[in-house]
């Protein structure tokens, strides 16, 4: 799904990534972690094409994406990648099934289809009676399910999660974590998620640690 070989990044002087060769299967669950500062988030926004690597290169199924210029590389992000970050960055004037409709307003779908398939989601996360909330309105757990929710609607090739449980209480991280892996095994997700939790990466198919900007 993902092959990502000879990454380098620099801001300035700074070396953050030295060099990293990654290979992630389809409908696995890798988790990455490390120090604060070693280059886990930066390598996560490479792959997520929200940053450009200075050399390396970068396929994500099938599609070498260096070679993309900017349309069609947001074009390929809207389509092939969902994100699910610490802070949810849901819109908060919007409701719960408007948030997750607009990945696929992007992508061109239809409202009807949109919702249709937003309504699948949040059935399938048993969040039907909270769609027309607001973020105002639901609880931490529930804001971060919707986040997941809109990160599936175009059925993305991957899901990138950052922190995703860092803002949670216990039992939401471990509802959360539980939910990761039900997508993978009943939607055959595929998820690279950076974070902290010791939980997470070790329930998960496989870690990567990485230190100083190389992969341990």
């Amino acid at each position: 799904m993902i092959h990502a070989n000879g990454i380098h990044k620099s801001y300035d002087s700074l070396e953050v990534l030295k060099g990293i060769d990654l290979h992630i299967n389809k409908q696995e669950i890798v988790s990455i972690v490390g120090a604060s500062g070693a280059g886990k988030s930066t390598l996560l926004h490479i792959i997520g094409t929200l940053d450009k690597a200075d050399r390396g290169q970068l396929v994500i199924d099938g599609t070498e994406v260096s070679r993309l210029n900017d349309t069609a590389l947001a074009a390929f992000r809207n389509r092939k990648i969902g994100f699910v970050f610490q802070f949810h960055h849901l819109l908060p004037e919007f409701t719960a099934i408007e948030n997750i409709c607009i990945p696929a307003y992007i992508g061109g779908m239809g409202k009807k289809e949109a919702a249709d398939k937003a309504m699948q989601l949040l059935d399938y996360l048993n969040l039907t009676d909270r769609k027309d909330h607001k973020p105002s309105e639901l609880s931490g757990g529930e804001q971060q399910r919707i986040a997941v929710a809109r990160a599936l609607i175009n059925n993305p090739a991957v899901v990138l999660a950052d922190e995703p449980s860092g803002n949670l209480d216990s039992q939401s991280a471990q509802e959360l974590h539980r939910l990761f892996f039900r997508l993978r095994d009943e939607m055959h997700q595929t998820f690279v998620i950076v974070t902290h939790n010791p939980e997470l990466a070790a329930m998960s198919d496989r870690t990567i640690t990485i230190k100083d900007g190389v992969i341990r």
